[in-house]
Order: structure tokens, then sequence, then C-alpha cells
């Protein structure tokens, strides 16, 4: 007893208000900037966005901070995509249990955004009204991007040096075989518009509804094999940081994720997003509502540069890290940050609740 209250003599007590001013310092310290800018041009006005950098993990602590951008693209009016603006971070949020840790923070975030999106449906869904909207949503924390989706309304992360990533996935009957599979073995049918004489034009839309998403926010009078459950995905970044383009279909219908990323790059976040925009319409002119917000995840200036690239990066760009080998993998996860290569947390694509689970 006497040896271990010498040694705590022996060593300045520290107050605990002290202890978690230091920790909110380094954490402080640690994270990364977020810059963002957004630009718009709108032909229908039925694009609408959220850009939220206030939001705090845990009320009042300000180094719990986290930042939100959603795209919302309605369509048969606007109501679905106002209504989601308004209520589905709040849905996501209250479906987050209290108290959690950091870590516990971020595994329970992919749960929290399905439950999120579910509820705004079927809330919006009891008003009666027709309209529906696609909904891109995607929470920054740090190093770590989760990402979820419903619609053609798309997500890409361009990396220094890592290359382009699209963390979302395009629900269009037309180009997604399995989305149209499901459909169907849900009981709707997948065809084009028909016009007199039998002739089909446009692209594969879903009937009843003639919708040509497979996945949404609303739209009750499609059927239910529209389900309004979203794509998921969370990665984490390398201390190289790197730069999110989220934007409505009246971009990528005109541009590539690789031609929006390089048509941007060295650019501040705000005028990337007018380049962006600019050049979309200046490819395919203003037929769509056009909307883009570019976030730009900047690493603390005394953060290490990071180490040069490996000569063949494709190999080891995307690492996929199930959720039972998050502690496994530290090492490896290590190694695979330091060369600017981006971690997969977490990806689950199926519009099944039961799956999830």
């Amino acid at each position: 007893m006497a040896s271990g209250a010498g040694r705590r003599r022996g060593h300045e007590l520290v107050p605990l208000a002290a202890l978690i001013s230091r920790e909110m310092k380094n954490e402080k310290m640690e994270k990364p900037s977020v810059r963002c800018g957004h630009a718009a041009q709108s032909r229908k006005g039925e694009d609408y966005f959220l850009v939220k950098t206030d939001c705090q993990r845990v009320p009042g602590n300000p180094s719990s901070t986290f930042s939100v951008f959603a795209i919302f693209d309605g369509h048969n009016g606007n109501a679905a995509a106002i209504f989601t603006r308004e209520h589905l971070l709040s849905h996501i949020l209250s479906a987050v249990p209290r108290g959690l840790g950091r870590e516990e923070w971020f595994q329970a975030l992919p749960r929290a955004l399905v439950a999120g999106f579910v509820k705004t449906d079927k809330e919006f869904q009891s008003r009666g009204e027709t309209s529906g909207t696609t909904a891109t949503f995607v929470i920054v924390d740090a190093w770590t991007v989760t990402v979820a989706s419903v619609g053609d309304s798309r997500c890409i992360l361009d990396t220094q040096g890592g290359g382009i990533s699209t963390l979302t996935v395009d629900h269009r009957l037309e180009e997604n075989v399995e989305e149209r599979e499901r459909v169907t073995a849900s009981g709707g049918e997948v065809g084009r518009l028909s016009i007199a004489g039998g002739a089909e034009i446009g692209p594969l839309r879903c009937w009843p509804g003639g919708l040509c998403l497979s996945r949404s926010i609303g739209d009750m009078d499609v059927g239910e094999f529209i389900v309004p459950i979203p794509y998921v995905k969370q990665v984490k970044l390398s201390n190289a940081g790197g730069r999110l383009i989220i934007a409505s279909d009246g971009i990528w219908d005109a541009l590539s994720s690789e031609m929006a990323a390089k048509s941007c790059r060295g650019l501040p976040a705000e005028l990337a997003a007018r380049q962006v925009v600019k050049e979309a319409l200046r490819t395919r002119g203003l037929k769509d509502d056009t909307t883009c917000i570019v976030v730009d995840i900047i690493p603390p200036e005394s953060s290490p540069p990071p180490s040069p690239l490996p000569k063949k990066p494709n190999k080891l760009r995307s690492f996929l890290f199930r959720k039972s080998s998050r502690d496994s993998a530290n090492k490896l996860s290590k190694k695979l940050s330091a060369v600017g290569i981006v971690e997969e947390l977490f990806e689950e694509g199926s519009a099944m609740l039961a799956e999830r689970n």
C-alpha cells in the first residue's frame, strides 16, 4: 500500500475536466477539416439538397461534430423530395441507440440509415400523395464516410492518387439486371412504354406505374416491388483525405464519374461544384434538374504526407472489411491507410429487410 501511495504522490493528479479537455483537443487535432460547396440549375424544380455541417453525435460536445450532405431528386412533383429533406435526418438519428462510443456509432449507422429511409417512406405514403424521390444521403464523421441511397443520384469518391470509387449503386431498371430480376420476382412487370402500333420506346420501366427506378421514397401508386430500402456503403479514408461528388442524374446523364472528377480537380469545393454543373450543361444542355455537392475531406496540417503509392494500386485499392473482421484487420488497415487506400468497412445492397437483421 505504501509504495502504491508513493507512486501516486510521485505523479501529478490531473483533474477530470482537464483530461476531457485534452481528449477533445487530441481528437480535434486528428480530425480532418471538411469544406463543401454546391451548385444547381433547375428545369423542373424537383431537385432538393441538404447540407448540415454542425450535427453532434453527443449533444453539447463539439468534438463529436459530424456533417450530413444529401440530394433528393423528385419525380411526379416535388412533395416527396421536400418531405424527405425535412424528415429523413431526424428519423435516421432517432434510430441510433443512445450513449454509443464512436466505434459503436459507426457500426450502428448502417442499420439506422435503413430504418430512417423506411420510416420516412411510410410516413410520406400515409399522406396519400403520389410523388416520389431518389435519396442519396452522406454522413461524414472524421475519416469515415457512410452513404445510403435509393434511386440514381450518385456519390463518388476521388482520392489523391487512389483513383475514383463509386459509393452508390444506380437503381435504374435499364442498367441494373439484379433489380430487374428482383422486381419481376416480386410480381412487377418490366418493359418499355408502348405506343400506337405496338412500338416500344424509352427506357425500361416498372409496371404498374411506369417508374424507371426500382427503389425510391414515396411512389405509393407503383406497387410494393418499388422499395425504400437503401444500398449502404461505409468507407474509411486514408490520411490523404479525399473529395466526394454527390449529384443528381442531371449530372450523371451527361458525365461519367471520371469526367466529373477530372473536370474539377485543383479547384476549391465551391468552384468545383459549379464547374461540374457547367461541364454537364456544356455536354448535354439543361434537360433535367442538375444539382451537385462537392465535399473535400482535408487532412490536418500536422498529418504526415501519405507514403508513395505502390506501382500497382488497383490490386490493393479496394479491400473489403467484413463486419466480423474489423479488429483482426487492424494491422492491415494501417498498412492500407499509409498508401492512400480506402478501406471498405460495410457494404449491403439487399432490398430484403429480413437479410439486414
